[in-house]
């Protein structure tokens, strides 16, 4: 199992911008497919991007143009560059890890604990 820790989550003002990481562990960090999904208040989880080892991304239709994956092989890191940050972007923010794409974004083996993003109005 992959160990995955979340850092970078806050406070901000709508507008703003956070940057998301996840320090992953315990398998070969480039076998994997990251990525992160997000739970608000009172709702489901929900898929927000994914990256495979070779760094095809792929991002839900709300976050594009505004959120950016990329991950950092030497370092065994994936980030999340969240701009343009909305009060509806408020969420826990979780990591995740498979080895399949298309697993990744659907029903990941492997989570982190979850970083809390906050967007004030």
């Amino acid at each position: 199992q992959m160990q995955l820790v979340e850092s970078g989550g806050g406070l901000v003002q709508a507008g703003g911008s956070l940057r998301l990481s996840c320090a992953a562990s315990g398998r070969t960090f480039n076998e994997y497919a990251m990525g992160w999904f997000r739970q608000a208040p009172g709702k489901e989880r929900e898929f927000v991007a994914a990256i495979s080892w070779g760094g095809s991304t792929y991002y839900a239709d709300s976050m594009k143009g505004r959120f950016t994956i990329s991950r950092d092989n030497a370092k065994n890191t994936v980030y999340l560059q969240m701009n343009s940050l909305k009060v509806e972007d408020t969420a826990v923010y979780y990591c995740v890890a498979d080895r399949n794409i298309a697993v990744v974004s659907a029903i990941p083996g492997d989570w982190g604990q979850g970083t809390q993003v906050t967007v004030s109005s």
